[in-house]
């Protein structure tokens, strides 16, 4: 077994952790970083020729997290397949209330970007190829996490060959996913609170263009969104639909037909985007709201589904994440700055200090929001739509729903 020091090990390669790897790359103290990922990098794609498929599965991402994505100098290349939201319209199924939030009526320049998985992958790993101080084992799986003095052990076996490498590290960053095996080994423990709802993730071609609209539906069988991607391949406006529903109608939904399961998500979204025209590959994922006990002790921090997972409504978890990895990226580099080991107690303490309202808030807003519109009772049903009424009369209410929206709540 073959061993390496480094100050900084990276266990999940995925869009959190590679993020994470390029923001130290770009402080202005460059660490000795490895980063341990299960599968290969992706293919080097460049941007004029990738060709997503119409069943790209794709990311919301928060003004915030595009801001910080420009200043690693990853963003000019992410927009390049991005399609900017516009407008946010919210509306409550069955009911008078509604609301509307507009880029241009707020003096930005979107609310947010819809961008394809594949392509914010290649970036990000065409990111990584381009990192100095960076040592990259993929595919290769971690078998286990220790401590050892003031040093932390990771154990990597490689996917090819029976090489297993011991990585030395002053800190372990663990960003391998929800329910992380490797935090649970370490005794940190995954509080979840199942919402009783699966999530349908489809994308759809409809008549209409959507002008950069994304909308949110609120219905009485659980929350709909539909946001505005580029165009298809052939051409055809479509649009990402998150459809929330209870699991039984869930998995029925899935598996109708397509002109039936059109007609039934025509009834509940309406015209808006014109005909519904064509669904392509259905998808359904369990929701719940997941977090761990504990983000960082001594040599260890959790970023990503690994410290929390949230609903997907208000599209806040991916965007957490990223401002959770610009936090943490400035507080190391800070400490190497005063001679402070990155897996110091004391500087893990500080991050989790700097992020802790804006995980509280963050957390309980996509929490609340499905409760608040799942509702049936009535004079909870007349209090949100009065709520949504509110924020069409009142500019300054609108724009801090806004702020929250775009990640920009703590600025």
């Amino acid at each position: 077994m073959s061993g390496d020091s480094h100050d900084i090990v990276i266990v999940g390669g995925g869009m959190v952790g590679a993020s994470l790897a390029c923001a130290l790359a770009a402080g202005g103290r460059p660490a000795r970083v490895a980063l341990v990922e299960g599968f290969p990098l992706l293919d080097r794609t460049g941007p004029a020729v990738y060709q997503p498929s119409f069943d790209a599965r794709s990311t919301a991402l928060s003004l915030s997290s595009a801001r910080f994505l420009a200043r690693l100098g990853l963003w000019e290349d992410v927009r390049r397949h991005a399609q900017p939201i516009r407008r946010i319209h919210v509306s409550d199924r069955g009911r008078f209330g509604s609301t509307a939030m507009d880029a241009a009526e707020e003096g930005l320049e979107a609310l947010g970007y819809v961008v394809e998985n594949q392509w914010l992958g290649n970036v990000l790993h065409d990111g990584l190829r381009a990192c100095a101080n960076l040592t990259l084992l993929a595919p290769a799986r971690v078998d286990a996490v220790r401590r050892r003095a003031d040093r932390v052990i990771v154990r990597a076996k490689l996917a090819h060959g029976d090489e297993e490498r011991e990585l030395d590290a002053g800190l372990a960053v663990i960003a391998d996913g929800a329910r992380s095996g490797l935090a649970a080994a370490l005794g940190i423990v995954a509080q979840q609170q199942d919402y009783g709802q699966q999530a349908l993730i489809a994308n759809v071609a409809h008549r209409l263009a959507h002008e950069g609209r994304a909308f949110e539906r609120f219905t009485d069988a659980g929350p709909m969104a539909m946001l505005p991607l580029v165009d298809a391949p052939d051409g055809s406006a479509r649009s990402a639909l998150v459809w929330v529903q209870e699991p039984g109608l869930a998995e029925q939904a899935r598996a109708l037909p397509e002109p039936e399961f059109l007609r039934r998500l025509q009834q509940r979204f309406g015209y808006r985007l014109g005909r519904l025209l064509r669904v392509g590959e259905r998808h359904l994922y369990p929701l719940s709201l997941t977090r761990a006990t504990e983000q960082a002790r001594a040599g260890i921090v959790l970023l990503g589904n690994a410290a929390h997972a949230l609903h997907p409504v208000a599209g806040q978890g991916f965007n957490l994440s990223l401002r959770d990895v610009a936090v943490l990226a400035q507080t190391l580099e800070e400490a190497c700055g005063r001679g402070e080991a990155p897996g110091a107690l004391a500087v893990l303490e500080r991050f989790v200090a700097r992020q802790r309202a804006d995980q509280a808030r963050t957390i309980g807003f996509s929490d609340a929001l499905p409760r608040i519109f799942g509702s049936g009772l009535l004079p909870l049903a007349a209090a949100r739509d009065l709520g949504l009424i509110g924020l069409d009369l009142l500019p300054a209410a609108r724009s801090l729903l806004v702020r929250h929206a775009t990640g920009l709540a703590g600025e």
